[in-house]
């Protein structure tokens, strides 16, 4: 492929590695799709270069106007980097419990950053109704334009035009299993649509934190969750337009507990310094890996890097005040 001119050409074509701990764990062959190596650093600037992109070529948008989200915190950095690429203006709204780093970062990259208390979905104060709200009462005779990750299927089809397609050939067309988490739904929706069509043998799972209900839809047809997860952008309530018409084969519910030692062993031992999502991930394709049995391939994605959520990771009093266990290095 040809290097890449701007933000948006370097976004994609991320390695796909082989994560030795989780295969040896279970027999099978687990890859990490790195996402983390993206421009912005996440997973999310895929979603964020489609959104753009498509509302720019409908006519939504154009140099000088404004893009509105409600985000966690990685689209938002995929948005504002993009955006100011195109010469786009970037106002994100995002739960003022997420992290620090992403605050910081947003602000430094030039965004206008609004928080709101977090307040579940169903209350008219959520973040993403906020943004909405706020989008609607904005004028800019270049447009506004209200990014809306979680219904805009731009997301989903840009892991169709971009993720799927990248894994199958980075796989050589021999894939048993993907599993994700589910945020927006973009990535597991899109991912599922592609290699579903490819081969409808390949098994799609989510893997689900506590306090999302995604693990209770899949398995039995409603949306019901308990407890809580220190994952940030991920974990839904809700089918959103992206996560509308899935194939998902299976799910598996992951708590901190689990996820944690897994992500203690990405960094610790295989040099992957990773947040919380890819943790859970691993832990998800461990268990795909294990109902699959030995022999398998299975592929997962790692979102981004553990720098974004460096006071919460690696805060031996957050982690303990939540009886989770630490990182054997801050045992030490």
């Amino acid at each position: 492929m040809p290097n890449p001119s701007n933000f948006l050409d370097a976004v994609g074509n991320t390695p796909l590695i082989f994560l030795k701990q989780a295969s040896e764990l279970t027999g099978c062959e687990i890859f990490g799709k790195c996402e983390f190596m993206n421009p912005g650093g996440s997973v999310k600037d895929r979603a964020a270069k489609y959104l753009l992109l498509d509302a720019i070529k409908a006519g939504k948008i154009e140099s000088g106007g404004i893009v509105v989200e409600g985000t966690a915190g990685n689209t938002g950095i995929g948005l504002t980097l993009a955006g100011n690429a195109l010469g786009l203006n970037t106002l994100i709204v995002m739960p003022e419990t997420q992290s620090d780093e992403k605050k910081s970062a947003l602000r430094g990259m030039g965004a206008e950053l609004r928080t709101f208390p977090a307040v579940p979905y169903k209350n008219p104060e959520n973040y993403v109704h906020q943004a909405r709200r706020l989008a609607e009462s904005l004028t800019s005779e270049h447009g506004v334009f209200y990014a809306n990750q979680w219904d805009n299927v731009s997301n989903r089809e840009g892991h169709i035009r971009s993720t799927a397609p990248e894994i199958w050939e980075q796989m050589g067309g021999r894939i048993d299993g993907f599993i994700c988490a589910v945020g927006t739904g973009g990535t597991l929706a899109g991912v599922s649509l592609w290699l579903k069509d490819k081969d409808p043998d390949v098994v799609i799972a989510a893997a689900d934190p506590d306090g999302a209900g995604i693990y209770h839809w899949v398995k039995h047809g409603e949306m019901r969750s308990s407890g809580s997860s220190i994952t940030e952008g991920i974990g839904q309530n809700r089918v959103t337009g992206n996560l509308d018409g899935a194939r998902i084969d299976d799910a598996f519910n992951i708590p901190d507990t689990e996820l944690l030692p897994i992500l203690w062993d990405l960094i610790g031992k295989e040099g992957l310094y990773l947040g919380a999502s890819s943790g859970i991930n691993v832990a998800g394709a461990i268990r795909l890996a294990r109902e699959l049995g030995p022999g398998h391939r299975i592929v997962t994605i790692l979102c981004d890097s553990a720098s974004r959520y460096e006071s919460k990771l690696f805060n031996p009093e957050f982690l303990r005040e939540k009886g989770l266990p630490l990182p054997p290095w801050l045992k030490r």
